[in-house]
């Protein structure tokens, strides 16, 4: 795992498959400021509570200049299949073989009903329009996460 990202770090550039068939880079975002949160599966209860979550703040998010970017191992056409579900209005990104992830610090291990086992790590990582890490949180809950985040942020 590599090591968890701190502020001024420069944040890892990717380019991933979305569920719509297309790519998405960070540094086309560059200028922008980018939220890029991991998460563990798609169609999950704490997943989809999280996504609900970002989702309906997006317009907020977008009108104080952030993007919104949700990076899952799960692959495009399940995430597809999430959006549809789900009502889904984020970009939402696959990182199969979980490269991204290991390159933010959002895989490792984790305590999963009281045993040790790898995955992925709830992650959020703040963006800022020079590609540097503004805000990084680890292992945080989905539930308030967003409502957290916007506090930490000091948004509306």
């Amino acid at each position: 795992m590599a090591d968890r990202l701190t502020a001024g770090d420069t944040a890892p550039d990717f380019t991933l498959p979305d569920d719509k068939g297309g790519e998405v880079s960070l540094s086309d975002l560059r200028g922008k400021k980018v939220i890029v949160y991991f998460y563990p599966a798609a169609m999950t209860p704490g997943c989809t509570t999280q996504a609900c979550d970002f989702s309906d703040n997006i317009n907020t998010l977008h009108r104080e200049g952030y993007e919104v970017l949700g990076i899952s191992p799960d692959k495009p056409e399940k995430l597809a299949k999430f959006r549809e579900k789900d009502g889904i209005t984020i970009q939402l990104l696959s990182d199969a073989d979980r490269a991204v992830m290991d390159s933010y610090g959002a895989f490792g291990e984790k305590k999963l009903y009281g045993k040790t086992v790898e995955g992925v790590l709830r992650s959020t990582v703040v963006v800022d329009e020079d590609g540097k890490v503004s805000h990084a949180w680890y292992n945080v809950k989905a539930t308030g996460h967003v409502a957290k985040l916007r506090r930490d942020l000091g948004l509306a």
